[in-house]
């Protein structure tokens, strides 16, 4: 079930715009029956797509229920606070949002960030120690390791092998409290999630700042954050590992009081700015290493997905380093197990053969290059990219804008010029935008002339053709369609209806030549059909005096009907005697 993924599609919401597709970077949503859903070994859970859906359709799976079993078993459970808390809540002490925990049922609370001291501290002595002109990749971020790991193999490889700060900090709290301690994550970020799920003797569940916030307005405890009495953290407040939620700030970790490092640092937040950074960086020889910070999210931790407020950067920044007790990092702790292995996933989708692509973008129409529009709408850069999607079966055809916009011209067409009325179409200024031979042998021969040197008569004054246009006029101006209204042209009677196809821009007719024996029957038809309507209003009314003969004027009716649709012959009916 995709729900039980940290991100999902509520398939009822989804309004196949494509959004998703379009601003998702690991291009992690497949289209299946019309519905954009989350592939779940390809999401590296960025969030992107719950941000950019216009319906809300894409969810973020809520642990909330999951911690509230944990409490309600007796269990000690405690939290691992991110530090972005400080623009997520601000004015609000930490010690403070330690006693709403605690009024929620939590035995304690303490800051991620005390990981991110042990986090930092190992690559500290690490390049200390190395001299070595190598690249290093940050592994603190879970969004921008998977994403290397899965779609840069060739950079993944430079990754430090160093947990990430919450794994960090729920080892040591497991260490200070005992291993049958139950750990939640509460902060911005979706990852997280994928964490709790892949690492549970570690971590029990992650929740939002979005969960939290719904589960204090809940019990009314919102809006008294401000007013509570603080609550000691477990068993400090964290240094320099405070900084970690904006972007550089884990380098100003890494750097305060450590010497003259010999090494290069630089941070890259976003994915997009990420894989875009990093581009031939392994082929690049170096002259001393360089470390590089890499958060997933634009700006760091403090824009994650699990935010109440997106940008507001600097603002946020200014938050977090007022909020800051201490630049230090401490010394690394020997009993925390900091060494991770990166999985590399080698990307399981080989390039298709151009044969492969050709066949498929014919399949949407493009059977040349001059076709191969572009134009983004299905959600891909290329019409070539969403050839291979539709190869890999994680697109359709009805993706694309042009292809659908093209087969219903061509359908809508067909229909115009497969029906015996007369059939146009006309703009504004009462140019004909399309119409069909019917329409144009009602003008005469005249009419077949222009119609055979000009097919489907675009651009042509629709006066020319019809010497009265007041009707379509009236309709084009007021919106309101004209039925069935008798209209001579030339030496014809012709049944019109006119009708609106977008308001005050393009009018549609339908004009039946009534003269013609098939629209006389179908005049006639139509008729019968309303007598019996009305007829039937009446016996409804007045059944007990009717009996008999109101069955029997309905049976002569219909017989009436039955006789046109088939052979186009009236029978004799014998008059009642």
């Amino acid at each position: 079930m995709y729900e039980l993924q940290p991100v999902f599609t509520e398939k009822a919401e989804c309004q196949d715009c494509f959004k998703c597709v379009r601003n998702c970077p690991a291009k992690a949503i497949k289209v299946e029956q019309n519905s954009a859903v989350v592939i779940p070994e390809v999401c590296v859970a960025c969030g992107r797509c719950v941000d950019t859906c216009p319906a809300g359709a894409k969810r973020i799976r809520n642990d909330t229920g999951r911690v509230r079993r944990l409490l309600e078993q007796d269990r000690r459970v405690v939290v691992s606070l991110a530090p972005s808390y400080v623009s997520e809540f601000p004015g609000v002490r930490v010690e403070q949002l330690a006693t709403a925990f605690m009024r929620l049922g939590f035995a304690g609370v303490s800051e991620t960030a005390l990981g991110a001291e042990q986090v930092s501290a190992h690559v500290r002595n690490h390049l200390t120690r190395n001299h070595e002109p190598q690249l290093m990749v940050s592994s603190a971020c879970p969004t921008a390791v998977a994403m290397l790991s899965r779609f840069a193999p060739h950079l993944a490889k430079f990754i430090t092998p160093v947990v990430s700060p919450l794994l960090a900090h729920c080892q040591m709290l497991k260490g200070w409290l005992g291993d049958k301690t139950n750990v939640v994550f509460v902060g911005p970020c979706i990852a997280k999630k994928m964490e709790s799920d892949g690492h549970s003797s570690l971590l029990d569940a992650a929740l939002t700042f979005k969960d939290l916030r719904g589960w204090l307005a809940e019990l009314e405890l919102l809006e008294e954050l401000n007013q509570m009495p603080d609550t000691p953290l477990i068993p400090r407040r964290a240094q320099g590992g405070a900084l970690y939620p904006v972007d550089g700030g884990m380098i100003a970790g890494i750097r305060d009081k450590s010497g003259e490092l010999d090494a290069g640092f630089m941070a890259l937040s976003g994915l997009t700015q990420i894989i875009d950074g990093l581009e031939g960086l392994d082929m690049r020889p170096l002259r001393k290493p360089l470390f590089l910070e890499v958060l997933a999210c634009e700006g760091g931790c403090v824009n994650g997905p699990g935010t109440t407020v997106k940008g507001r950067t600097v603002g946020k920044r200014l938050d977090v380093l007022s909020a800051l007790s201490s630049p230090v990092i401490p010394e690394p702790a020997e009993t925390v197990g900091m060494r991770m292995q990166i999985e590399i996933i080698p990307p399981d989708e080989q390039r298709p053969s151009e044969t492969l692509i050709r066949e498929a973008l014919q399949r949407v129409g493009k059977t040349s290059a001059a076709d191969e529009m572009n134009c983004g709408g299905c959600g891909y850069e290329s019409c070539r990219e969403f050839a291979v999607a539709l190869i890999h079966l994680k697109a359709e055809p009805a993706m694309c804008v042009s292809y659908m916009r093209r087969l219903a011209q061509n359908k809508a067409s067909a229909l115009i010029h497969a029906m015996p009325a007369g059939v146009v179409i006309a703009d504004e200024k009462l140019r004909i935008v399309e119409c069909n031979r019917a329409f144009a042998e009602l003008s005469g021969s005249e009419g077949i002339i222009v119609y055979d040197a000009c097919p489907g008569l675009k651009g042509v004054a629709l006066e020319k053709m019809l010497k009265e246009t007041a009707l379509f006029r009236h309709v084009l101006k007021s919106g309101q369609a004209i039925a069935h209204r008798d209209v001579r042209i030339g030496t014809r009677l012709c049944q019109v209806t006119i009708f609106t196809v977008e308001p005050q821009r393009l009018i549609g007719a339908v004009l039946a030549d009534v003269t013609q024996p098939a629209i006389q029957r179908g005049q006639v038809i139509r008729k019968a059909q309303d007598v019996i309507r009305k007829n039937l209003a009446t016996v409804q009314q007045i059944a007990c005096l009717l009996g008999e003969n109101a069955a029997e004027s309905e049976m002569i009716l219909s017989s009436i009907i039955t006789s046109f649709s088939h052979d186009g012959t009236m029978e004799k009916l014998d008059e009642p005697t």
